[in-house]
């Protein structure tokens, strides 16, 4: 059973990650297409705007993680209902650890591999929104000091 545990938690981290990494790459390829990616808006309300359209959309990519991981419990016969299924997985991929409910035995070791993944994939989301906002810190920086010119810098984006 403990083999059996550790393929389905790898097979869990495999999706999470495709997941999450078909949404960062899909949010950034939107966000290019329309052009309202922070680094090419000139206002602070256009930046701030399209940081939170950012926030959000990783906000639902990690709801829909934590979805997949309730699903995989409650399907496996961890937990009788979603309400307890889905609230041990936000309590396990936040790495809160209330440990009010637990899954029976061998679901324990998924719901250790969900915090790491968890820990993993919200660290991965916090060093993508350092970099968008580095890139946005970066073009202002670049139009305080007169290198380039709003117009210039949208026809070369």
């Amino acid at each position: 059973m403990l083999i059996g545990m550790l393929f389905i938690a790898a097979i869990m981290v495999v999706i999470t990650c495709v997941v999450h990494l078909a949404g960062l790459v899909g949010l950034s390829h939107v966000m290019r297409r329309q052009r309202v990616h922070p680094a090419n808006l000139t206002t602070v309300l256009g930046q701030g705007f399209a940081i939170i359209v950012y926030v959000l959309t990783i906000f639902a990519l990690h709801s829909l993680q934590i979805w997949i991981y309730a699903f995989a419990f409650l399907f496996g016969g961890a937990f009788d209902s979603i309400h307890d299924a889905l609230y041990y997985s936000i309590s396990s991929f936040t790495t809160v650890g209330y440990g009010d409910i637990n899954p029976a035995g061998h679901w324990r070791i998924l719901g250790a591999t969900e915090s790491a993944n968890g820990f993993l994939l919200i660290g991965w989301s916090t060093a993508f929104l350092v970099s968008v906002s580095t890139k946005v810190r970066m073009f202002e920086a670049s139009l305080e000091d007169g290198w380039v010119k709003p117009d210039e810098h949208s026809k070369k984006v």
